[in-house]
This record gives C-alpha cells, sequence and structure tokens, in this order.
C-alpha cells in the first residue's frame, strides 16, 4: 500500500484525465496500459529488485550492488529528479488543499466555466496565498515522515490508500449516470487508432513512468524496506494493477462530467480546476460533491508527498552517516521539508512573474521542472535502471529466481534500454 500510494497520487488524478483528453480518449488508454506492462512491469521489478537485495535506499544501493562507487553520480541523478519533482507536485499539491475550503466555503456557487477560469488564473497570480496552501503541504508530509516506515507511511497509507479507492469508486457510479454520460465512457474506452501518431506515443511512456514513479529512486527505497519473504513479481504487479484502475476511475470520473454538461476534453492542465467545479454546479448537491472531490484529491497528492519525501530523507540519512555529522531521522525530516519549503517558493514566485528572472530557457520554473523531469530526467533514470542492473550487477544476484533472470537476460538488457534510446531519438527529431 504504500509503495502504491507513491505512484498513485496527482499523475492519476489530476494528469491521466488531460493528458487523455489531449490525446484523443480510447487508443491513447490502449497505448498507456500497453506501456505500463511492457515497459512499467520490468522497471517496477528492477527497482523493487535493487532496493530488496541492497537493503538500502538509492544512495547506498548502486554502491552495494556494483561492488563501487563508479555509479553514486547516478543515484545522485536520481535525488535532483524527485527534489525537481515535488518542486512543482507540491504547488498543484496546495492547489488542492486550496480548492478543497473554498469548495466547504460554497464560493463556487454559481459560477460559470467562464468565472471559474478567471477565478483559477487570478489564483495562479497570488504568490502568497499558493505558497501558504504549499507550506501547509510540505509540513503534513513532514509530520507523517517524522515517525518511521512502519508507525508513519505505511501506517496512513492502510487508511487513505482504501479511503481513495471507496471515493473514487462512488463518485464513477454517480458520474456514469448522468445524462451524457454513457457518450464520456465511449469517449474514454472506444479508441480511434487514427490519432496515434509518434508524439502521442511517447506522451504514452512518459505518462506510465510518471505515474508509476519510476527513474527517481522511490521504489528502491520501499524495496529496501520490503521483508526478504515478500515476493517482488507479485507486489509490482499489483501496484501497476492499482495504479491502472485508479487512472482508469478518475477518467470515468471526468469524462462523464464533461460530456454531460457540454465542456470540452482538451482543457489541458485546468481541467480538473476550471471544468469539474462549474459541471459539479449543475448536480444534485454541488457543495457535497466538490468537498468530495477535492478530498480525494488531496488524499492521492499526500499519498505521494509523503513517499517522495521519503525517498529524500533516507537518502540524507544514509549520505550523512558517512560524514563526522550524521543526521538522524527527525533531522532529515527537518532539512529536507525546509529545502522544499525555499524550492517550493521559488517555483511559486516564477510562475506568478512576481520574481520575472526566474526562467529556464524562457520557461517559467514550474513548467521547466515539469518538462525536464517527466520529458528527460525520468526517462534517463529508468533507462540507467536498466542498463546497471542488466550489466553491471553481477548475475550470481539473481539466482534461484526465474522471472528475475529473464528480466535480467532479456528485457533489461536489450528490450527496454532499444526502447528507450529510439524514444529519445524520436522525441530530439533525429528519427
Amino acid at each position: 500500500m504504500a509503495a502504491a500510494g507513491s505512484a498513485v497520487g496527482l499523475g492519476s488524478i489530476w494528469k491521466f484525465p488531460y493528458i487523455v483528453g489531449e490525446n484523443g480518449g480510447g487508443a491513447f488508454i490502449i497505448l498507456y496500459i500497453v506501456c505500463s506492462m511492457i515497459f512499467g512491469l520490468p522497471l517496477v521489478m528492477n527497482e523493487f529488485l535493487v532496493g530488496k537485495l541492497s537493503g538500502k535506499s538509492a544512495y547506498g544501493a548502486f554502491r552495494a550492488l556494483s561492488g563501487s562507487g563508479r555509479w553514486q553520480w547516478f543515484a545522485w541523478l536520481t535525488m535532483v529528479s524527485v527534489m525537481l519533482l515535488m518542486s512543482f507536485y507540491f504547488v498543484v499539491t496546495g492547489w488542492c488543499f486550496f480548492y478543497l475550503v473554498e469548495a466547504a466555503s460554497n464560493t463556487f456557487a454559481n459560477m460559470d466555466s467562464q468565472a471559474l477560469m478567471t477565478y483559477f488564473r487570478t489564483f495562479e497570480r497570488h504568490a502568497p496565498l499558493m505558497t501558504i496552501y504549499a507550506i501547509i503541504a510540505i509540513v503534513l508530509t513532514a509530520s507523517v515522515l517524522w515517525f518511521d516506515v512502519n508507525k508513519g507511511i505505511e501506517r496512513l497509507s492502510k487508511i487513505l490508500m482504501p479511503l481513495l479507492f471507496l471515493m473514487l469508486i462512488l463518485m464513477a457510479f454517480h458520474m456514469v449516470f448522468l445524462d451524457g454520460g454513457i457518450t464520456g465512457l465511449r469517449f474514454l474506452f472506444e479508441p480511434d487508432f487514427s490519432k496515434l501518431t509518434p508524439k502521442v506515443i511517447l506522451e504514452a511512456v512518459g505518462l506510465s513512468f510518471f505515474t508509476l514513479s519510476l527513474g527517481i529512486g522511490a521504489l528502491i527505497t520501499y524495496g529496501g524496506y520490503m521483508p526478504k519473504e515478500q515476493n517482488v513479481t507479485t507486489t509490482s504487479i499489483q501496484m501497476i494493477v492499482l495504479v491502472i484502475v485508479v487512472s482508469l476511475l478518475s477518467g470515468m470520473i471526468v469524462f462523464p462530467a464533461v460530456f454531460a454538461y457540454g465542456f470540452s476534453p482538451t482543457e489541458g492542465p485546468e481541467l480538473t480546476f476550471v471544468t469539474l467545479p462549474a459541471v459539479f454546479q449543475h448536480m444534485f448537491s454541488p457543495t457535497l460533491t466538490s468537498v468530495s472531490f477535492f478530498a480525494l484529491m488531496c488524499v492521492a497528492a499526500l499519498t505521494s508527498t509523503i513517499s517522495m519525501m521519503e525517498v529524500i530523507v533516507a537518502f540524507v540519512c544514509e549520505a550523512t552517516a558517512e560524514t563526522k555529522r550524521p543526521l538522524n531521522r527527525h533531522q532529515s525530516v527537518i532539512l529536507v521539508a525546509a529545502i522544499q519549503i525555499v524550492t517550493n517558493t521559488l517555483c511559486i514566485l516564477s510562475m506568478t512573474g512576481t520574481v520575472s528572472w526566474l526562467t529556464v530557457m524562457g520557461n517559467n520554473f514550474f513548467d521547466a521542472a515539469n518538462d525536464l523531469v517527466t520529458d528527460v530526467l525520468i526517462p534517463i533514470g529508468a533507462l540507467g535502471m536498466a542498463v546497471f542492473t542488466g550489466w553491471f550487477v553481477p548475475k550470481a544476484r539473481y539466482q534461484g529466481s526465474r522471472v528475475a533472470s529473464f528480466i535480467y537476460l532479456v528485457i533489461l538488457r536489450w528490450l527496454v534500454p532499444i526502447a528507450l534510446i529510439i524514444i529519445f531519438l524520436n522525441s530530439a527529431k533525429i528519427i
């Protein structure tokens, strides 16, 4: 549940619906599921296995399995990836908390889609308010991490994950019976393969990696906490199935509602925060529906922020253990939370234009971090994991496991690296 919480988050609830909407619906979903199973499953198993065999976080796992420090640069790359990911992830988590409060206050009553768009844009430019809600999300996450994995993350995940599923199922069931809801389901599940292009394929691979938390060291860290008797293959399949189911349930909430009230499925990142509140105003109990949905968003976001911050906390604990001033868990949590407050504040100042020079290649820090992590760092991380395990970890480590040996010999050595290299060449317009 804790590992699934890392993957099941805003990628499934917020990003999945709008990416599906932008890429034509059913055919993209089939492609997403295929990518999750062909590429995602071996890579998820690989990361779990690296953590389980080493008993370490990303910082110590590469050294422990390779027998040298030559791969430490890659450990640091995973930390850069997760730090950048969290720099914009906490911003969106703050949006969820803000909209939960506003929904409970019945702020959206009688607002049409245009008014909601103006409201969202105004909030996006309000740096102090966004900073406050991002800090609230960071403090809540750090509060859970103050305890160890069993008392903190695992205990909370056993509550939050079933709650998340229950809320998703109830809302999806309700949305399907709206007038026009079947049209939304048809958009979601009827494939139109004419809409598949190289760009769409790249989007599907990137989304599958993003929703599965690949390439950032999260699953290595959780693999390090796995009991030795726990089956990696079973755990990996269960986690991927959970992520796919949550993503599809999210689509079953969003698209029936969008089509029932005449909105466009191609609204983009604002689909959740603009279109849905407008839809909720036409429903039987607008306030209750809005509060329920944004509470669900907050739960999904927290399961991921808790897991991602744990990766950095574990990394800091192991890295400083080799110094004269090692940090314990509580000190590491405080340090990481403080860094996140700084990076998220910079991200917000860049988004709102408060600090005009804080840009990266013409983009604000929020968009640059999002694009860099999703399109570059996560695929590089996944490629590096596959190459490391397939070519540099002694084969003897995998003896006794037929599944692991198959992954080692075929998928991780050849299929995944070749496919990822082709994707990179296509992305760079070389092929």
